[in-house]
């Protein structure tokens, strides 16, 4: 029998990273988490210890911080591809990297109804993402959005769903949805203005969310992702994960009270989990952009 070193990666993950940029008197703030993984000729450190070829994830931390300091981070996507690009080219073994960025927003306090220069309070739960995959000379986009919590009080059903002696939910034709929206697109390129392709993903997703009627949540999810893909030709496909964040009347009859609609629970657990993707025929292959 034989055994053999699978695929491997290494890397620092992680790394907390806040920049401010002074333009005078207003402060511009960059809040992120970054993720570094490097690829390539690595089986001597595994199977003998030789670290020759190991640039130290403490290294890798290092440049992180460095980047930030020699240009400005600017785009998450653009910041990813120059440290990916960069740890490509430190060692003929290293042939690929990978980072994962996730950016956490901050808005301006408004102080007398006007923006502060240099106070913040902190956005939502949601994130913004990137994920960048540099092998050799080609590099692959995936960016996204995590934690977007969006919720309908009507225009949402669920029936026609088959029924056996373990069935207990109601059908329903009137119905709060509410989910936390987890998507990643791939782009086709990188001549791409990535904050404007985020921001109008983003819009067409929350318009199509609140203006489809729903069948159910795996309806929804294909008219999102083909809302997104509408939206933006440089979008080869995209991959959506919608936890259904169930809302379950509540029997107010032993109070003598009926309960039209108005009043809740709000379960965190378990949870229905709605996955799909959503692609052009004829996008290009994914290669690694997704591994």
């Amino acid at each position: 029998m034989a055994i053999t070193l699978g695929p491997n990666q290494y890397g620092k993950a992680e790394v907390r990273l806040v920049t401010v940029r002074r333009d005078g008197p207003v402060h511009h703030l960059k809040d992120l988490t970054v993720s570094t993984a490097l690829r390539g000729d690595l089986a001597a450190t595994h199977l003998t210890g030789d670290n020759s070829a190991v640039l130290a994830t403490d290294t890798q931390k290092n440049t992180v911080y460095a980047f930030a300091k020699q240009q400005p981070v600017g785009e998450i996507e653009d910041f990813a591809l120059r440290l990916a690009r960069h740890f490509v080219a430190t060692s003929e073994k290293i042939t690929g990297a990978r980072i994962v960025i996730a950016e956490h927003g901050w808005d301006r306090i408004p102080v007398d109804g006007a923006p502060h220069d240099h106070a913040f309070t902190r956005s939502g739960g949601e994130s913004r993402t990137t994920t960048v995959t540099v092998h050799h000379d080609r590099a692959w986009v995936v960016s996204g959005v995590d934690g977007l919590v969006v919720l309908k009080s009507t225009g949402s059903e669920f029936h026609g769903f088959p029924r056996d002696e373990y069935t207990t939910l109601a059908e329903t034709d009137d119905r709060i949805l509410a989910t936390a929206v987890t998507a990643r697109w791939r782009y086709q390129g990188e001549v791409i203005d990535w904050a404007d392709a985020h921001e109008e993903i983003r819009r067409v997703m929350l318009e199509t969310f609140a203006t489809k009627h729903s069948l159910s949540l795996q309806q929804t999810l294909y008219a999102m992702g083909e809302a997104a893909l509408k939206a933006r030709p440089e979008v080869a496909e995209i991959r959506l994960s919608l936890p259904n964040k169930h809302h379950f009347l509540v029997d107010l009859a032993p109070f003598g009270l009926t309960n039209d609609n108005e009043v809740f629970y709000a379960a965190d657990r378990p949870y229905g989990l709605i996955e799909g993707t959503v692609l052009r025929d004829d996008a290009e292959d994914a290669g690694p952009a997704w591994i």
